[in-house]
């Protein structure tokens, strides 16, 4: 019987393939007494399972740094694993309630992971929340070890592709799915910061999320459609609806093929105006991405991905080599490094302890907050950045900001950081081109000190959006509510463009909304000609841009922003898109 399943589109995109439903050790386990001589072998045998699994889990870090392709997350997610396995409460605990009760080992550990996950539940940070998944993981793993159910996966047919069905996925699963034709990822669990989401897009393999009742429903080797761009998962479709996507899918690729002809053609409107389009990247193994697509630079280097997943921070000359290892790969090219963003969903093991007891880490000690309260930290971070600027030219980029004086605050932190090299007799570009992030509201409505102390600003609209809609945007009770067309939110992107050219500062929009085709011409309308976005994404906007009107949609945007009404605002931008 054919149905339809709704759930949340993270990775863009349609597959249609057969089933693959991935078994998970149950947490619902038997508990049993173990005879007072047996508790040794009961030991024994946890442990085992324990050196099995960490044995599964080196071989998984060796195929992902040997797979060719493999995001650089994946080796990170798997190190995280591995560290979760060796933690304590998971190690030892279950060990003494082996002892102490006379239980069995899977007993013991499930209550060991019943205790961890109810601290988890209390911590009212969506992503750190989310985390509780990467525990949950690594105990079904042990317990498949206990109970004999190794996950097995193999390819079906040569030309068939295998659709992977799973309550959740852990990041070691997906390391093993890379040998294998996999054509998309569906979950019960899961959001837009899930590992499923994270790799799939890494991937670029169509993946839908939340669906709730997904593996339940679905049999194995049943037919099912993933429709990654509307979050639809369609079961046993009849051969109407097939051939209906099987159509869609071939356009799909064959409009893929096209846009590779745009490569090596210069981004300018119909009537002449010259766009740049940038890209963003966060670690510099993304550079070969950035090649593929010929960008015009990289308009946001997220450098926070650096500090992750590790026990320490990168001194400065790791940090050094890592971003002068981009600017040399762009001759010519202009790289925007943005100083660290760390807080709120992305933080540092150091960071996780103070993160939990925040209210409200989007809200707290993040981004230039954190740094300013660092300085040597950021000390480190400044003068990495400035000695690659020698090597070709770089832009230093400030997230955050809201007051005057953490522009003054940053700037005399560069100083110091510019004497101590001088001192040194360091080469570094005296002149460096220091710009401001606008993603706070207060910032695009007090723009005077960012137009007279930076030389540039870029509009982070992902979090513009969630600070003016008072949105988390990682909480999928209230993901409904995240709206880029919301006339305030338009209004403030547009201000701050208009203001930027007023004072012959340069602006950019690098969130989500510039890498959005249906988005483009409302921005080119603004005023904006300075994109930055996922080098995946690059070319549907330069084919956007090729086909628009700068001057003509300029007086047709600016009526679209004296609009209130939602319905009709949408419809504007609709006959937009449609000219």
């Amino acid at each position: 019987m054919s149905f339809v399943l709704h759930g949340l589109a993270v990775s863009p995109g349609i597959s249609i393939g057969r089933a693959s439903l991935i078994s998970h050790a149950t947490l619902e386990v038997a508990q049993y007494q173990v005879k007072e001589r047996d508790v040794e072998a009961e030991l024994a045998r946890f442990d085992a399972a324990l050196g099995a699994v960490r044995s599964e889990l080196d071989t998984l870090k060796i195929e992902a740094g040997a797979s060719l392709g493999a995001p650089a997350e994946l080796s990170a997610f798997v190190d995280l694993h591995a560290m979760i396995l060796t933690d304590p409460l998971l190690a030892e605990v279950p060990r003494q309630l082996i002892r102490e009760r006379r239980c069995n080992a899977e007993w013991a550990l499930v209550q060991q992971l019943e205790q961890i996950t109810a601290q988890f539940d209390e911590i009212e940070d969506a992503y750190l929340r989310e985390r509780k998944q990467d525990i949950v993981q690594v105990v079904e793993r042990v317990l498949r070890v206990l109970l004999g159910h190794r996950r097995k996966l193999s390819r079906r047919g040569r030309d068939e592709e295998l659709i992977i069905v799973a309550h959740d996925l852990s990041p070691a699963d997906t390391i093993q799915f890379k040998k294998l034709k996999i054509g998309g990822f569906v979950t019960d669990v899961g959001g837009a910061t899930s590992h499923t989401a994270i790799v799939a897009r890494s991937l670029a393999i169509p993946a839908v999320v939340g669906l709730h009742h997904a593996r339940s429903l679905i049999q194995e080797d049943e037919l099912l459609i993933v429709d990654g761009t509307r979050g639809v998962l369609i079961v046993a479709p009849d051969q109407r609806v097939l051939e209906e996507f099987r159509l869609r899918k071939a356009e799909l690729e064959l409009e893929r093929s096209k846009l590779q002809r745009l490569k090596t053609a210069h981004a300018v409107t119909l009537d002449g105006e010259s766009i740049d389009l940038s890209v963003n990247i966060e670690l510099p193994q993304d550079i070969d991405k950035v090649r593929e697509v010929d960008a015009d630079g990289v308009g946001l280097f997220r450098t926070e991905f650096l500090f992750m997943n590790r026990g320490d921070s990168p001194s400065e000359d790791e940090q050094f080599e890592a971003y002068r290892s981009v600017v040399k790969a762009l001759p010519g090219k202009p790289v925007t490094i943005r100083s660290l963003d760390l807080g709120a969903d992305k933080v540092t093991r150091g960071m996780r302890a103070a993160a939990r007891i925040e209210t409200n880490p989007a809200l707290g000690m993040r981004a230039i907050r954190y740094c300013l309260a660092e300085p040597q930290l950021f000390l480190v971070q400044l003068r990495a950045i400035l000695r690659a600027s020698h090597y070709g030219r770089v832009r230093l980029l400030v997230p955050m900001l809201a007051h005057a004086h953490e522009i003054e605050q940053t700037l005399v932190m560069l100083s110091l950081a510019k004497t101590q090299l001088a001192e040194a007799k360091v080469k570094f570009d005296e002149r460096i081109e220091v710009g401001g992030m606008i993603e706070i509201p207060a910032a695009a409505l007090a723009l005077g000190p960012f137009l007279k102390r930076l030389d540039f600003l870029s509009i982070g609209t992902n979090d513009l959006i969630q600070y003016t809609l008072a949105i988390d945007r990682t909480d999928e009770s209230v993901a409904y509510l995240y709206d880029p067309l919301h006339p305030a939110v338009l209004r403030l992107i547009a201000m701050t463009i208009a203001a930027g050219r007023r004072a012959g500062l340069p602006v950019a929009v690098c969130g989500e909304m510039a890498g959005d085709p249906s988005l483009t011409r409302l921005l080119l309308g603004m005023g904006l000609t300075q994109f930055s976005m996922h080098p995946a994404q690059l070319l549907e906007i330069k084919q956007q841009v090729m086909k628009s009107d700068y001057s003509l949609l300029r007086g047709r945007v600016a009526r679209l922003l004296r609009q209130d009404d939602p319905a009709r605002l949408l419809g504007m931008l609709l006959k937009l898109n449609a000219a």
